[in-house]
């Protein structure tokens, strides 16, 4: 198969693969949401925060402007778990780089209109990292009228 600008992928096997990762609802988010639930929070999944926003939260907490996003470690470039792909590497790495950047921008965008963002890394035990959310939902409750 002959790579062009469009076959990102080494192969129709890695291109088949890439393609059937789930962009909701994976073990991560799934443990995430049971433990946060499990504390007695409510949310919504996968909503955007601003509507006009074209940025979809995991957990979004719309009355104290709470958002939470679980960013995968391959996808996101996590300082501790995150590899170097050895096939296309230009590619992902280019790929990796350009979605730090959109996190940035995302966190900036939604921050400057008066949210919240929690980022939880998807190696994260979820029982801390709903912890972590729920404390900052409700310090959250206590400030956001």
């Amino acid at each position: 198969m002959a790579r062009t600008r469009e076959s990102w992928a080494s192969s129709a096997g890695v291109r088949a693969s890439m393609r059937s990762n789930k962009s909701r609802d994976t073990k991560p988010e799934l443990a995430l949401r049971s433990a946060v639930h499990g504390l007695g929070l409510r949310y919504r999944v996968g909503a955007r925060p601003l509507p006009a926003v074209r940025r979809t939260g995991d957990l979004v907490f719309p009355r104290v402007r709470v958002v939470v996003f679980l960013d995968g470690c391959f996808w996101h470039g996590c300082p501790r778990h995150h590899t170097v792909a050895k096939t296309n590497a230009d590619f992902w790495a280019e790929k990796v780089r350009i979605n730090r950047e959109r996190d940035l921008n995302t966190d900036h965008v939604l921050e400057a209109a008066g949210w919240q963002v929690v980022r939880v890394w998807e190696h994260e035990d979820p029982g801390v990292a709903a912890e972590r959310v729920a404390e900052v939902v409700r310090t959250r409750r206590l400030t956001v009228s």
